[in-house]
């Protein structure tokens, strides 16, 4: 057996303050704070963002600013060019082009939005059901989804608008939403569906089904906050989507009808100008849909990166 001796040199004294040294120096940082910090770091993320924000609040102070009304006419003023009274320019109508080109993008955003949101709601709802539901539940449901997206998206929105729109004042805003809605919520729940499979089969998911937790607690307290990361991104993505959806509508004379202008609107409108060469009729609202499409995809594109953990530092 060794002989173990112990001298006093090989000890030394502790002060009171040690107890510090296992402390964590670096703050704890929160899930959504660390994903800032990531999409601030994206330069055209950022871009994208500050856009979006300038836009949205142009689109209702920028009605304002001019001194112009959207609906406001002076037949002596028609067709002007860009200039100090009107920046953007008159229509063939006389009236300013800057009042009506931002509130074409308060109503093309707002129809955007809306149509993400309800989107999101009800492929939430659906496709949540549907992941904790049985497997023959789960498998009518998704049939359903399938036949509701087989029909072409453009078609039904389309034959929606046509039906319900009415006679004199054209597709309102509602109807409009409403026909984007139709089948735009089916890729949404088929999302969750998927994180709903994969997240309820995780550690914590079964431990708290073994405490007696219920199915929809489990989902709203644990799998879809989990899970918000990817439902996010399509949220971004459903959004310039069902915008370009209602400027092409409009386009076509589907959308909504004047004197309430949309990008589209304006760019049907602007068509007539190019004959005449009153190219920046078209250029301006072309532009600002441009605008909107690209911010929103790099924004999304930004969120994809930064709420990935594989690409956290």
């Amino acid at each position: 057996m060794n002989d173990l001796s112990f001298k006093r040199d090989m000890f030394k004294n502790i002060s009171k303050k040690s107890h510090k040294i296992d402390q964590i120096k670096r703050p704890a940082i929160k899930y959504w704070t660390d994903v800032w910090h990531r999409l601030k770091r994206n330069k055209l993320a950022m871009v994208g963002l500050i856009i979006l924000i300038i836009m949205g609040i142009m689109s209702v102070l920028g009605t304002q600013i001019s001194g112009y009304s959207y609906y406001e006419q002076d037949l002596t003023k028609i067709n002007q060019a860009l200039s100090r009274d009107y920046w953007f320019g008159t229509d063939e109508l006389g009236r300013d082009l800057f009042s009506r080109v931002w509130l074409g993008t308060r109503y093309s955003l707002t129809i955007g939005i809306f149509a993400a949101l309800i989107d999101f709601l009800v492929g939430v709802i659906y496709g949540g059901i549907a992941g904790m539901a049985s497997r023959k539940v789960d498998a009518v449901m998704m049939h359903m989804a399938e036949i509701i997206y087989s029909i072409p998206y453009m078609l039904v929105v389309i034959l929606f608008s046509v039906i319900f729109s009415a006679p004199r004042s054209g597709t309102s805003m509602f109807i409009l939403i409403l026909a984007m809605t139709i089948t735009g919520w089916v890729p949404m729940s088929n999302l969750v569906r998927g994180q709903v499979l994969q997240l309820k089969e995780s550690e914590y998911s079964l431990a708290a089904e073994s405490l007696g937790a219920s199915k929809g607690w489990i989902l709203k307290k644990h799998i879809i906050p989990n899970g918000l990361g990817p439902i996010l991104i399509n949220v971004t993505i459903t959004i310039p989507k069902a915008i370009f959806s209602e400027a092409t509508l409009s386009f076509m004379g589907l959308g909504l009808q004047p004197p309430s202008p949309s990008l589209g609107t304006l760019a049907n409108d602007g068509l007539a100008g190019m004959a005449v060469g009153l190219y920046h009729q078209i250029a301006v609202p072309a532009i600002f849909i441009s605008l909107l499409m690209f911010s929103f995809n790099v924004l999304g594109d930004g969120l994809r990166d930064a709420l990935d953990p594989k690409l956290r530092k």
